[in-house]
């Protein structure tokens, strides 16, 4: 699942990759059949025309090859150990572990036998069990979801939600983190009883714009649950890794006991002491453990849509279906297929899934018409600032593999330096919260294109490649953007009505900030300027005293003004209780533990300060009022008092436009 490690009030929660596994994948071409989607395109199979010739993909090479690049990946990363398959054709190639799944005991990694938690890579099991059920009639992926559930799911827009909208994470829901990890076995819940109380606000109509979403992967898997009539943990043994033999592979948790003495322990860096075991609330979408080899039967049936050996889990129909190109992308974008999604890897079209626990990060790419898939997991996060290990090694093995054709002469675009300058500004992903009190997250996340005038690339300033700089990207089709030091895109498109910048990872595209309330410059104008005059209230009352004592200077103020200025007084204390009170939860909360359900009462009694603080607004603008009726008073202490009551009107318009007074707390 993508989940950020941590969430800071500086940074909060940007699950631009995010808060859910950030695989880089792309599916083969569609072909037509009963169980193909109504909206269904296929995007056109276009290998190089002139392809360059890669290393010939053979198990000895591949050894040599990766004995050379991952030992020092872990290295260099502080990563304590990692496990990588290879299937060809219908069979393994190569499979081995490096590192250590356990530093303290030097335990090394084995591909046949050692557990790791793929993360998000859980989503394309739920997936498929989903496909199984349309096979046998159950399920309907155009039919609302709400027939199939014991309590119901909004429908804001008019407009119901399907299993194909949840399939291509267009249910329309915004992100959702509470709940999502717990710290211990005493607080997961069943799904029956996590799920009604857990809804999130639906913010886009469905079918639209993709979000990628854990809470509606867990609904499909509670609608399996209930068609089949079987525990979700069940049917995945039943009707899945038992006919895949994939023995070394559950979703339970707590693990049975005969797997738990192969399960790898997680780090933050190798160098590290070991996290505990991850307890992932919302199961279906994230709480696998696998070894490689078991991964290796995975991959290999669905190259060979739903066959392994002599066991069959979907028709080949069906799994053409679930690889299929979804409707909805621009043409030349990675597009959602149901479950999977695509990426472009060097011309070659492949289908796959990443996933993210706090500790584990894994990718599982699928190249479908070379028959090619691998497999890769690292139980380390790593020292930061050290790259993405499992793109560089996606991209490595690809240019290895299957390499680019030589570069053609990319014409110029006699539009590009209008075309830069109309999708300048400022964007926000469509994966955010927007309703509730994480939404200040979106503030903090915004990303700014620019355009570097001198050639009309365009840029963000946060977003660096591997010098250190950041990436440009220029025009190499009308409103198609191409890294000029790289292989990744931008592709700018309408999507119900209106702009969107579409990324390589299709279920979350970037939306302009819709809004001048939503500015981000104005917004850090309004909490600044609102925190330093209430502060500067506070830190200068003392200091103010000192010195009209040393100078023997009284305040000269009526009654009546000096009661005033008391109260005003009191609403900066209280304003400064709630940030410190905010800095506290949220600076020192994680995904296990730190914002979700047992916290409620923090947050709660946190949210009546803050309204306390709104009602203060109130006496500080009286205040001021009174102040310039008062002919008595200096000028410089009018203004002062006028600053003063910005600054707290200022400051809570800030936390109610966020949301951070939502008692409501699906966030």
């Amino acid at each position: 699942m993508l989940q950020p490690k941590r969430l800071t009030f500086a940074l909060g929660l940007c699950l631009i990759g995010v808060s859910c596994g950030i695989a880089l994948a792309q599916t083969p071409k569609a072909a037509p059949n009963a169980l193909a989607p109504k909206a269904a395109t296929a995007k056109s199979e276009s290998a190089p025309a002139s392809a360059s010739v890669g290393h010939e993909l053979t198990a000895a090479d591949v050894e040599g090859f990766f004995d050379g690049f991952l030992p020092q990946q872990i290295e260099k990363g502080d990563i304590a150990g990692a496990v990588i398959a290879v299937v060809k054709d219908g069979k393994p190639i190569f499979e081995k572990g490096y590192g250590y799944s356990d530093v303290a005991t030097k335990k090394p990694v084995s591909p046949q036998d050692t557990l790791f938690r793929p993360g998000s890579i859980s989503k394309t099991f739920t997936w498929t069990a989903v496909m199984q059920q349309v096979e046998l009639g159950k399920l309907d992926l155009d039919r609302d979801v709400n027939d199939y559930l014991d309590f119901k799911l909004p429908a804001n827009f008019g407009k119901p939600t399907t299993l194909r909208d949840i399939m291509t994470h267009r249910g329309g829901f915004e992100e959702t983190i509470r709940d999502l990890f717990v710290a211990s076995e005493k607080d997961l819940t069943p799904m029956a009883q996590y799920l009604p109380t857990h809804t999130p606000h639906q913010i886009y109509p469905p079918g639209t714009i993709s979000a990628y979403s854990n809470y509606a992967t867990t609904v499909a898997a509670y609608i399996v649950q209930r068609v089949s009539g079987e525990n979700f943990d069940d049917y995945l043994d039943n009707h899945i890794f038992k006919p895949l033999a994939m023995k070394q592979a559950t979703f339970r948790q707590p693990l049975p006991e005969n797997l738990k003495p192969y399960m790898s322990s997680g780090y933050g860096r190798g160098s590290e002491k070991a996290k505990g075991f991850e307890w992932v609330e919302v199961a279906p979408a994230g709480s696998a453990s696998i070894s490689a080899d078991a991964m290796t039967h995975w991959m290999i049936a669905h190259l060979q849509n739903g066959k392994f050996g002599d066991a069959q889990i979907l028709k080949p129909e069906t799994a053409i279906a679930m690889h299929s190109r979804q409707k909805g992308w621009p043409d030349g974008s990675n597009a959602m297929c149901l479950g999977f999604y695509e990426q472009t890897a060097n011309g070659h079209r492949a289908i796959g899934h990443g996933g993210d626990t706090e500790a584990f990060h894994s990718n599982m790419h699928l190249l479908l018409n070379e028959g090619v898939g691998l497999f890769v997991s690292y139980n380390s996060a790593g020292a930061p600032g050290k790259g993405d290990p499992r793109g560089m090694l996606w991209d490595a093995f690809i240019d290895r593999y299957f390499p680019a054709p030589p570069a053609a002469a990319e014409p110029a675009i006699a539009s590009a330096a209008a075309d830069a300058a109309s999708v300048a500004g400022a964007y926000v992903s469509s994966r955010r919260f927007e309703t509730n009190l994480l939404a200040i997250t979106s503030l903090l996340g915004q990303a700014k294109i620019q355009v570097d005038p001198k050639d009309n690339t365009i840029f963000i300033e946060a977003l660096k490649g591997e010098n250190g700089k950041p990436r440009h990207y220029r025009e190499v089709a009308p409103m198609v953007f191409k890294n000029v030091d790289g292989k990744d895109n931008i592709i700018f498109s309408e999507n119900n009505g209106q702009r969107v910048a579409n990324i390589d990872y299709p279920f979350m595209p970037f939306m302009p900030v819709d809004s001048a309330l939503n500015n981000q410059r104005f917004n850090y104008f309004l909490i600044c300027f609102g925190i330093a005059v209430i502060v500067l209230n506070i830190l200068l009352w003392p200091v103010a005293w000192a010195l009209r004592k040393h100078y023997a200077k009284p305040l000269a103020l009526d009654s009546s003004a000096l009661k005033w200025r008391r109260y005003v007084r009191i609403v900066c204390v209280v304003d400064v209780l709630y940030l410190i009170g905010l800095i506290s939860i949220v600076s020192g909360a994680d995904l296990v533990g730190g914002l979700n359900s047992d916290k409620a009462t923090k947050i709660h009694l946190l949210q009546f300060i803050g309204l306390l603080g709104g009602l203060g607004c109130i006496v500080a603008i009286i205040a001021a009022l009174k102040s310039w009726g008062d002919q008595t008073q200096w000028f410089w202490y009018k203004l002062w008092n006028t600053l003063l009551a910005a600054g707290c009107v200022f400051f809570f318009f800030f936390i109610w436009h966020w949301h951070l007074l939502n008692f409501n707390l699906n966030y």
